[in-house]
């Protein structure tokens, strides 16, 4: 099944692409043209558009200027022109408060955790960028983590989480990138049963990597980027399929 054979890719085994129902010429064209032509086989095209994922893209951080908000638009806006569906989320947005056991006993779960298991629980896919705060991941992350992984009415465990395929980034000032906060959050991910594609990417020296339009200057970190994205949507893809 795709099912199947999406775990096995998991386990970096190689498996044949499947091949969706017939698409108009016009539509496979662009779809090389968004992905740069042979990258992407065009059965693997055909059947992304088939059963195209939806993704919900967001950075750890709430800062403005955040350099991992600007990361985790190029890749959001990747996934979109790799057959995607995809939202954008702001954790600032959510306001949510420290977890607190009590606070939850009280009043339950606040509102900016329930739009968060929703959201969760709509997506086929995470792409995340990663802030690193002390060599992990930042408060303001683990904290959606810790809300959304809470138990709501009916919910089968770690229902936001389990079965989920994410593709982890950062970026950093620093010449790491972010990349040692990137080993927590997989693990932290891994624990609550997402499936975190193996490829992943810190962005070094992000202050002099953006251009002011927000996209990326140089060839080389788009394509690492990009390779996470497609990973992901394919990966998405074929367990929604």
């Amino acid at each position: 099944s795709a099912r199947t054979a999406a775990l096995r890719l998991m386990r970096n085994i190689v498996f044949t692409a499947c091949i969706g129902p017939p698409v108009r010429a016009n539509h496979l064209a662009a779809f090389q043209e968004a992905n740069h032509g042979p990258a992407q086989s065009e059965s693997a095209i055909v059947f992304i558009m088939a059963n195209p994922p939806s993704i919900l893209a967001f950075a750890g951080s709430t800062r403005e200027g955040s350099f991992n908000k600007k990361l985790i638009r190029v890749a959001a806006r990747l996934a979109e022109a790799a057959g995607a569906k995809v939202t954008l989320l702001d954790l600032r947005d959510l306001a949510l408060p420290l977890y607190d056991g009590d606070l939850e006993q009280q009043s339950g779960l606040p509102d900016g955790a329930l739009r968060l298991k929703k959201l969760m629980k709509e997506h086929d896919a995470f792409l995340i960028a990663s802030a690193e705060y002390n060599s992990s991941v930042s408060a303001v992350l683990k904290n959606a983590i810790d809300w959304a992984s809470r138990p709501q009415g009916d919910d089968r465990p770690l229902q936001a989480f389990a079965g989920k395929v994410a593709g982890l980034m950062a970026a950093s000032t620093g010449a790491l990138g972010g990349l040692r906060g990137l080993v927590h959050l997989r693990a932290i991910l891994g624990n609550i049963n997402v499936l975190v594609v193996p490829e992943q990417f810190a962005l070094a020296k992000a202050n002099e990597a953006f251009n002011e339009d927000g996209s990326l200057k140089d060839d080389a970190p788009k394509q690492a980027v990009e390779k996470i994205v497609r990973r992901v949507v394919d990966l998405a893809a074929r367990l929604k399929s």
